[in-house]
């Protein structure tokens, strides 16, 4: 299960992150009936509500979190009265991380209820490669003193998931994957690597799911209102779904089934995490 969508409404450097208004009740039983329904994996962020999805994973899981797999990201520096992720003094690829990871991951496990992290990505895409040698060895010192089982990085980038690749206790690589997004070679890293491909967006923002059109209006507060969203996403899929149907819903599936039967069709290193939201 991905939990960027419960965080609630927030801003990432000025622009709308959110997915609208969400009601935390509703949340927190989205989480309870994934568990009940045999979901073990819940991938979240400290940005994700700046604080609130953490939270309210924490809440749901309660003692049954030992029972589960959580990852969580680090990277931003957040104002989190103001609900809302800073923009940093200088380039976002060079500004501090090493020095405040500690810290960060401090804040995480609080938050989550929890002693301990599974999976810890860096949640910064296009970092410098030579600032981010400096990240994975604070990460090493975590996983070393048992804090984390392990890390990866949430990043597009080939170089940059190679470069984790080196270190000892990375086991994953966060990427954007879907029948929209294509990701070979990423995908090459992580079968040669023998990494495990976290999956963000495999519905495509709902968009494979049949739910949502070129017509659909989203709130000026939900990230699917953003140029990238609508360009990666809406607009493609707007006009490529028809197409698509028959392929995605062959023996009875349905679209959504077929939006994560082709991640795993692609290789025996992917594990896709749509996001939930709603009991339903």
């Amino acid at each position: 299960m991905g939990c960027w969508a419960i965080g609630g409404l927030w801003t990432f450097m000025d622009m709308p992150a959110g997915w609208g208004a969400t009601n935390d009740d509703e949340s927190i039983r989205a989480v309870e009936t994934a568990f009940h329904h045999g979901i073990r994996l819940f991938d979240t962020a400290a940005v994700y509500g700046c604080g609130h999805s953490e939270k309210l994973l924490g809440k749901a899981l309660g003692s049954k979190r030992k029972d589960c797999v959580i990852s969580t990201k680090f990277g931003y520096e957040m104002d989190i009265p103001a609900k809302r992720v800073r923009k940093p003094a200088g380039s976002v690829r060079t500004m501090p991380v090493a020095s405040r990871l500690a810290q960060e991951f401090e804040a995480s496990l609080k938050r989550l209820g929890t002693d301990y992290i599974d999976v810890y990505f860096f949640h910064v895409n296009d970092y410098d490669l030579g600032l981010a040698r400096n990240v994975m060895e604070e990460l090493e010192k975590l996983a070393e003193g048992g804090k984390i089982r392990s890390y990866g990085w949430s990043t597009d980038d080939a170089e940059s998931a190679g470069l984790f690749a080196q270190g000892p206790h990375c086991s994953s690589v966060q990427i954007s994957f879907s029948i929209a997004v294509d990701q070979k070679e990423l995908l090459s890293v992580c079968e040669e690597n023998r990494l495990a491909a976290f999956n963000r967006g495999p519905p495509a923002m709902g968009f494979l799911t049949g739910k949502y059109d070129g017509t659909t209006r989203f709130p000026a507060d939900d990230v699917r209102t953003r140029q990238w969203a609508v360009e990666t996403f809406q607009e493609p899929l707007s006009t490529k779904l028809d197409d698509l149907r028959d392929l995605l819903t062959a023996d009875g599936r349905t679209l959504a089934q077929g939006a994560l039967g082709y991640i795993w069709a692609r290789s025996d290193r992917t594990f896709p995490i749509p996001g939930i939201r709603t009991e339903a």
